[in-house]
């Protein structure tokens, strides 16, 4: 279930860079999504789960 939910949080960080750096209008529910998918790495990195 971590496994899923890292490559979930590594998704949404690369779809978020693309429309970013792409200039495509997205909402501000990406922003959101966001947010927690910084969390989520965080959290494995803290707590060092390879």
């Amino acid at each position: 279930m971590g496994n899923l939910l890292y490559l979930i949080a590594v998704v949404l960080v690369i779809v978020w860079a693309i429309s970013f750096l792409g200039g495509y209008y997205t909402g501000g529910i990406i922003h959101t999504l966001l947010v927690i998918a910084i969390i989520v790495i965080l959290l494995r990195i803290i707590r060092g789960a390879a």
